[in-house]
């Protein structure tokens, strides 16, 4: 199983879903993460409460870029209100708190035994919640 998630990480790394940028984007918010230098701008339409489009653009390591396309593509035709509860689940299980089922995000369950490495695979999901809120930036610390 670990070779899968490893697998799907390195294929979201070097094939990256949704990475441009969304010229008419509603919503934006650059995420920064000092420790290893990951900077990603997360771009979205949302129209009536509901992720229409969302793109993502800047550069990063492969945990930080896989999962930047996992969560584009997790959130894609949600409402704001299901992405508040996705978010507290992957931060729960990305950080170690709990077990839950994530499907394809579940290749990061492993991660929070990387603690250097949790900062990374949260950075597009700080970055989202920050967009979502109306803040332009977003600094994992």
């Amino acid at each position: 199983m670990d070779d899968l998630y490893q697998e799907l990480i390195l294929h979201h790394n070097k094939n990256p879903l949704n990475k441009h940028d969304i010229n008419n984007a509603t919503h934006r918010a650059t995420g920064y993460n000092p420790l290893c230098g990951d900077q990603i701008t997360v771009s979205l339409i949302v129209q009536d409460g509901i992720i229409e489009d969302i793109s993502f653009e800047g550069y990063g390591c492969a945990i930080s870029t896989a999962s930047s396309s996992l969560m584009t593509e997790s959130v894609k035709g949600k409402t704001v209100e299901e992405i508040n509860k996705l978010f507290e689940k992957v931060h729960s299980v990305f950080t170690g708190k709990s077990e839950e089922d994530l499907g394809k995000l579940d290749a990061f369950s492993n991660i929070s035994n990387y603690p250097a490495r949790v900062k990374c695979a949260t950075l597009s999901w700080h970055t989202i919640m920050s967009a979502i809120k109306g803040n332009t930036e977003c600094t994992t610390e």
